[in-house]
């Protein structure tokens, strides 16, 4: 009787050697392709598999089957007075593809990515499966807009919980799977409408000095900061802190007018284990400081405030506070 067959990475593999000398050949060569990928795996703290992330929405098809697929059913298109056959790999497409049939969207493998590496993939569950099924649809619609467009969608934060299991994308790549319970804290970042309208309302302050200009280059470089400089996978206590504090922006800007209406910039974002909370909290300050570009002897000006993240959604305790440093 034939050897007992088993699926491996590549395909179908036998279980054990053959006799002619060749499965431990192919054995190295499976196992350097499988080495070859690096997993983009979020290693959270033993018992806390919650998430709060930042990035921008993507799809992926995970086999070309899947992708061919899509290729067939979606209607062909036409260019320039020719009809040629639908391209799922044009977002516009598939938007308007995925508008006619919402049910379609279960069959994509919808990835969260930060600076075009997709970090999660994201699966909606439970009795809100369709409506965030419907909701990845609109922002993905709203990301594929023109970057002067005033509904253009530049960033999501995306709340869940870590599954444990993995996907592999059709690239190779292996990224753990986001379980998405409810559209709570699912949101879709408008940067040139929050810039303009938190700009808009700082510069009517009587303590503003500075010109429009200067309150959106500084409220555009604030946010800046933190999408970039501070990106993370949204997994530890801290880093779910500060990404609710970028996804605060406009609130914010409210709170930091007196900085940002003084012609201050962002300087550092620092987070800490807060001394008192309440007994279940798992509460941090934020602490951020803003300094003067032009006159670097001015004082700097630090703003706290405190994040609960013990549920996915997290929420604010307290009211922010605010003060001078020499440094």
């Amino acid at each position: 009787m034939s050897e007992a067959m088993v699926l491996g990475p590549t395909g179908v593999s036998p279980a054990g050697g053959c006799g002619c000398g060749g499965s431990s050949q192919s054995a190295n060569a499976e196992s350097g392709v499988s080495a070859s990928v690096r997993p983009s795996m979020a290693d959270a703290p033993e018992g806390q598999n919650m998430v709060y992330a930042l990035g921008n929405l993507s799809y992926d098809f995970g086999t070309e089957a899947r992708r061919d697929s899509f290729k067939q059913l979606m209607p062909p298109v036409e260019i320039n007075g020719d009809v040629v056959p639908a391209n799922p790999y044009d977002a516009r497409q598939l938007v308007a593809y995925l508008g006619e049939n919402v049910s379609e969207a279960r069959a994509l493998t919808w990835t969260l990515n930060v600076e075009l590496t997709p970090v999660y993939a994201l699966e909606p569950t439970g009795a809100f499966g369709a409506d965030l099924y419907g909701r990845l649809v609109e922002i993905l619609a709203a990301e594929i807009l023109g970057e002067g467009e005033e509904d253009h969608i530049q960033r999501v934060s995306i709340p869940g919980r870590l599954t444990g299991n993995t996907v592999r994308l059709f690239s190779g790549q292996v990224v753990p799977v986001l379980q998405l319970e409810n559209p709570r804290g699912m949101y879709g970042w408008k940067h040139n409408a929050l810039i303009s309208q938190a700009a808009q309302a700082v510069s009517g302050r009587t303590s503003a000095t500075a010109d429009l200009e200067t309150i959106q280059k500084n409220l555009r470089g604030f946010l800046d900061r933190v999408y970039y400089d501070l990106r993370n996978l949204g997994v530890l206590s801290s880093d779910r802190a500060v990404n609710f504090a970028a996804t605060n922006a406009f609130q914010a800007a409210m709170v930091f007018s007196e900085a940002l209406g003084g012609g201050m910039q962002l300087e550092t974002i620092e987070t800490e284990m807060s001394p008192f909370a309440r007994a279940d909290a798992d509460a941090w300050d934020v602490k951020m400081k803003f300094f003067d570009p032009e006159n670097t002897r001015r004082a700097r000006r630090v703003y706290r405030f405190t994040v609960d993240v013990s549920e996915l959604m997290p929420v604010t305790l307290g009211q922010v506070r605010s003060w001078t440093t020499a440094v």
